[in-house]
């Protein structure tokens, strides 16, 4: 697999960065969304395992990667507009998408939105709770991003390598395969605003606004409205230590039913981060799903 270009997209809050590998044609088109705090090239490992004549467009989402930066990255329908907007501009037929996370809620969003653009989903892990999570008056939320333990994360670096190595060991990170580590350091760090070293390309701040958007952003008013083929892959069921503990699905175990012909797969063998630890395996369903006649 070739290296991606890079390209610029004017979405209507500011411009987002997308990396294309390959070319429309009559192969398949992916279209594929990340999660909270990662960037489009957490997605290499399983391009890379997917066949090499497809094409593949990764968008870094609103507030990661090297896309603009919001006040906030609370508004998760915000974001889905952005790309939603991108599949008007960039998409001539329908692809298939894969949304991982955040960016599983994204592309059902999208999804939704911009129903001739999406030929089938694939959601994997999506931060799509049960209904009753959402049922906290805003007001009840409490804090700032500022208080979250998300923006306590470190933020300064010298290298990839020096992050990598400095992560290695450290849960979740050591169940990832070195190479998506590599990936997520390598891409993930951009020149320091104070001009020496490299920082978060989503700033802590940022990131921890996210995680508390979380319980702002209730799909259930608009989920039925996805007409597309779905499948929502969920990882592994257990009470969750807190609402950081993704070692266990954000996943409603019954989301698939609130999606007309949706199917539910359950890897409970997995935690939260499948493409950082099974990206051979997601890519083989991938296969499946888009031609399951190759």
């Amino acid at each position: 697999m070739s290296e991606p270009v890079q390209h610029r997209f004017a979405a209507p809050g500011g411009e987002l960065c997308w990396f294309e590998w390959g070319s429309a044609g009559d192969h398949p088109t992916l279209l594929l969304l990340h999660a909270t705090g990662f960037h489009a090239r957490c997605w290499d490992a399983t391009i890379r395992a997917l066949p090499a004549n497809w094409h593949f467009m990764a968008l870094d989402l609103r507030g990661h990667g090297r896309s603009y930066r919001p006040d906030s990255l609370s508004d998760w329908l915000a974001a889905a507009d952005d790309v939603a907007a991108f599949a008007q501009a960039k998409i001539d037929k329908p692809v298939f998408a894969v949304g991982h996370s955040m960016g599983g809620y994204v592309a059902a969003r999208t999804a939704a939105l911009v129903p001739e653009k999406i030929a089938g989903l694939l959601l994997v892990d999506p931060v799509m709770m049960t209904p009753d999570t959402y049922a906290v008056e805003p007001g009840n939320l409490g804090g700032s991003p500022g208080d979250h333990p998300v923006a306590r994360r470190r933020n300064a670096w010298e290298s990839p390598e020096q992050m990598a190595a400095h992560f290695a060991n450290r849960e979740p990170y050591s169940h990832w395969l070195p190479e998506v580590l590599a990936d997520y350091c390598r891409y993930g760090l951009v020149p320091a605003e104070s001009g020496e070293g490299l920082e978060l390309a989503c700033p802590p701040v940022l990131e921890a606004s996210a995680y508390m958007g979380s319980w702002r952003n209730n799909p259930y008013g608009w989920v039925g409205d996805i007409a597309c083929p779905t499948t929502v892959l969920r990882a592994r069921n257990a009470e969750r230590n807190g609402a950081m503990d993704f070692s266990i699905s954000p996943t409603a175990p019954d989301l698939a039913e609130h999606i007309a012909g949706a199917t539910d797969i359950h890897w409970n063998e997995v935690s939260h981060f499948i493409p950082m630890e099974e990206p051979d395996r997601l890519a083989q369903l991938i296969r499946k799903l888009v031609s399951p006649d190759s």
